[in-house]
């Protein structure tokens, strides 16, 4: 039980680090080569359908993820309580704050993003779509979440040490994969798309169960999309 952090909810586990159940290396080779697969399809696919695009963008990670979890999906994700619900709604208002308080700071001290790089394309379809598309960016932090911890696992037999680096890594990675050279200071994408994903990876890290951090994420950016569909 020392093992766990106090606010972790200690009825489940992480899967895959302990060899529960156990993924080999050539799975994990696959696994890992669905993120940047996922973002080819997602580029040929969306340009014509931004709907269909989130919609593969998500699967291509998915499904292999399924198929070497011997398409168990409660490894993945549960039926979430009312807890859970309250919990993503609280952490998606925590995002809010913390993203408002960083982007005034960052504009401040002039590494914010530049005026309008972020509605760029923004429609009714891109809204409705993040229904996959925020789906396919948690699989994005978990796939690579649960190899690192799987490998530091291995190396130190130590759970906690092995979630907190786990954890650094995929907030730097997130935020990298925002960085847009002319738009988004690498201070910013840093900041609010990489530490800020702490909330979401917190809710994970909490109830080990995906759909807390995806419903958190899903109303972060619909709440976004909206106010900038409705100009605000």
């Amino acid at each position: 039980m020392s093992e766990y952090f106090k606010f972790e909810d200690t009825e489940r586990d992480f899967p895959y680090y302990d060899n529960n159940p156990r993924i080999s290396k050539k799975a994990w080779v696959i696994l890992l080569l669905t993120l940047p697969i996922s973002f080819l399809v997602y580029a040929l696919v969306g340009e014509s359908s931004e709907m269909i695009g989130s919609l593969a963008f998500a699967l291509v990670m998915l499904i292999p993820l399924l198929y070497f979890s011997n398409w168990d999906i409660s490894l993945i994700i549960h039926k979430p309580t009312k807890k859970e619900i309250l919990l993503a709604v609280a952490l998606f208002i925590g995002y809010i704050i913390y993203a408002v308080v960083v982007g005034d700071i960052l504009d401040i001290i002039g590494q914010g993003s530049l005026s309008g790089a972020e509605d760029l394309g923004v429609n009714v379809e891109m809204t409705l779509s993040l229904v996959f598309s925020m789906l396919a960016e948690e699989l994005i932090k978990f796939i690579p979440l649960m190899f690192f911890m799987r490998l530091f696992y291995r190396i130190t037999s130590n759970r906690k040490l092995s979630v907190i680096v786990s954890t650094v890594i995929i907030l730097i990675f997130f935020g990298l994969l925002h960085y847009e050279p002319g738009l988004t200071p690498i201070a910013s994408v840093l900041l609010i798309q990489g530490a800020g994903s702490i909330f979401e990876l917190y809710g994970y890290i909490k109830t080990k169960n995906l759909l807390v951090p995806y419903i958190s994420h899903l109303l972060t950016d619909a709440f976004i999309f909206i106010l900038v569909m409705l100009g605000l």
